[in-house]
């Protein structure tokens, strides 16, 4: 996982009021990584939801989740589909059973703790996207967030007249919005037309 992914998905969940920690702070040089498990994320103020979560969170449902263990694939450069997860099996290593009752000590048992799976974005196609979700609850996965999601709420979230010096993601986001890259989707649906040439 980039540098760049894991601040993203950091930001994201203490954003949403999640206490975040970290798997491990080294990455192995030989071997590969035991357990594939990113962060351990923890909502002290657990929302109650009558209904069961789905399994393409917004961060409206994130809000009912009280703790998981998150895996981020954030390649940024291809959707998620069932061609990707088939020739890929050490993907759903954190799903084994040892390595999450393992994960599951840092938690209390007292809580469902969910298995969250950051991808890049689901398939396109409506068939290819029900095959995916398929896959990956049948692999022992609870639930998926797209990086979208992630980067939708943080560009939202970011004030043009705060000094974000704590975070230079939200820093960087900030800047884009003062010199308007990032506009407010709801302004442009009441901004006019521009005119074309010769009207």
């Amino acid at each position: 996982m980039s540098a760049v992914s894991e601040t993203i998905v950091r930001e994201y969940f203490e954003l949403h009021g999640f206490l975040v920690r970290q798997s491990r702070k080294y990455t192995a040089r030989e071997k590969p990584e035991r357990d594939g498990i990113d962060f351990f994320v923890w909502n002290p103020r657990p929302r109650e939801r009558a209904e069961p979560m789905p399994f393409v969170l917004t961060s409206g449902d994130l809000a009912a989740a009280a703790r998981a263990v998150v895996v981020v694939r954030g390649w940024h450069s291809e959707s998620f589909g069932p061609a990707i997860l088939e020739n890929a099996p050490a993907m759903f290593r954190f799903v084994e059973p040892a390595i999450f009752q393992q994960a599951a000590r840092n938690f209390s048992s007292d809580v469902p703790l969910l298995k969250i799976l950051i991808v890049p974005a689901l398939a396109q196609t409506a068939k290819a996207r029900e095959q995916t979700i398929a896959l990956l609850r049948a692999k022992g996965v609870d639930a998926v967030i797209p990086f979208r999601t992630l980067l939708a709420d943080l560009i939202a979230a970011a004030e043009v007249n705060r000094n974000y010096d704590k975070s230079d993601l939200l820093q960087i986001i900030r800047v884009f919005k003062t010199y308007e890259f990032f506009k407010d989707p709801q302004m442009e649906f009441f901004r006019p037309a521009r005119r074309r040439a010769g009207q």
